[in-house]
């Protein structure tokens, strides 16, 4: 007889995510798409489960083959058999350790993160819901995890969400660069083809300023606001020599935090016309100055950079608002380094690292996408009930 995953319904704690999951592809009928590279003989546990599976332990808070497969080992009855079940299979009970690391050393890893790219994208959609969305690019080096070049492994995120304070953040694709942070530019032009770059702002460091990646976002519908270095020194000197001394600030802002206090200002003008970086309709200066409170130290900080966007896109608020919340990918990093232990973990066997990472970034935007802020508190509260990670992924019938 099939059995359904019913949820224990925590009243306080449990997010509403039906309507928005109602219409989202099912992540276990995705996961159908990632290819088997394990021998023939002797697969009774069908990959698309054991994702599924090391999905959920995930979003629970396991961070290794050890402790997925524990987590996994008490997942009810009922449960695993409706995974099986749902993908045409005889229920096997659940994978062992050495069945859960064959799969993830083994898998596709473009496919895998392709499936968890659609199963975002759909979900984060209804999120949006018409709100203005950056995506923000930046790289990773996985610590611990060593490819067969010698190289560690490095992987470039695209995070999207809305640039106010407080809104979710989601991971819309991933992709590795090829064994070095120089590469990024380039593993990002491919990585922006994948995406729906109209309506979007796109932000990323001063690597990234360069001309064939403003091309590609111009040419697909997006926008973006990115800061130069001295490294693009033509540009930079371009933008140094502009009026900036005469020009009085558009916007200023004073937060207090952390024993500190930090005024921001930000200066925008007109693009010049013979300025050597295409599709730019505004320069922009923003200045950020920071007094310890206890000590009275002061420090200052000065950025240049340009926007493809004409002011009635976006005027200085929403520039200095889109600089600000570029950095919120960092904290992306850091929940991957502190939840998941990510810069400590030891595995290096082919495509495992970048499996865990891709359900990691999986897990995370699920909770995000649930309405969950605190990703390691979130962790503890899914650990608790074994049925609650299948609810979050929206494995629930």
């Amino acid at each position: 007889m099939s059995h359904s995953v019913t949820p224990a319904v925590d009243p306080v704690s449990t997010p509403v995510v039906g309507d928005v999951a109602s219409s989202c592809h099912d992540l276990l009928e995705l996961l159908l798409a990632v290819s088997d590279g394990r021998s023939a003989q002797g697969r009774d546990h069908p990959v698309a489960v054991v994702l599924t599976l090391v999905a959920a332990a995930t979003v629970a808070g396991a961070t290794g083959y050890t402790a997925i497969a524990g987590w996994v080992a008490d997942v009810p009855a009922e449960v695993m058999d409706s995974l099986y079940e749902r993908v045409g299979a005889r229920p096997a009970g659940p994978p062992s350790r050495s069945t859960i690391w064959r799969v993830c050393t083994d898998t596709d890893t473009d496919v895998l993160d392709a499936v968890i790219a659609e199963w975002t994208t759909t979900r984060h959609a209804h999120v949006r819901a018409g709100a203005p969305t950056q995506l923000r690019l930046d790289g990773k080096t996985v610590g611990g995890a060593v490819g067969d070049d010698g190289n560690q492994l490095h992987l470039l995120s695209a995070l999207a969400g809305d640039p106010r304070p407080g809104a979710v953040g989601v991971v819309l694709a991933q992709a590795p660069t090829d064994g070095a942070k120089t590469t990024e530019p380039a593993t990002a032009r491919a990585l922006l083809q994948t995406l729906d770059l109209p309506g979007m702002t796109v932000t990323a460091d001063a690597l990234h300023t360069v001309r064939a990646t403003a091309e590609l976002i111009h040419h697909h519908g997006g926008q973006f606001m990115f800061p130069v270095k001295e490294n693009r020194r033509t540009l930079f000197d371009a933008l140094n020599a502009l009026p900036w001394a005469d020009t009085p600030p558009d916007l200023e802002s004073v937060d207090m935090g952390h024993g500190r206090r930090t005024r921001r200002t930000i200066r925008v003008l007109p693009a010049p016309p013979d300025l050597p970086f295409p599709h730019v309709n505004q320069v922009w200066l923003i200045e950020r100055y920071v007094t310890h409170t206890a000590t009275g130290k002061q420090s200052a900080a000065a950025q240049l950079g340009v926007a493809s966007h004409t002011p009635d896109q976006a005027g200085p608020a929403e520039l200095a608002a889109y600089n600000r919340s570029h950095w919120a990918i960092e904290s992306l990093h850091w929940i991957r380094d502190t939840c998941y232990r990510e810069d400590r973990s030891t595995t290096r066997t082919r495509s495992g690292p970048r499996v865990l990472a891709s359900l990691r970034n999986l897990a995370i935007n699920a909770l995000r996408l649930a309405g969950r802020t605190d990703i390691t508190e979130a962790t503890r509260w899914a650990a608790r009930d074994m049925t609650r990670p299948f609810a979050i992924l929206n494995l629930t019938r």
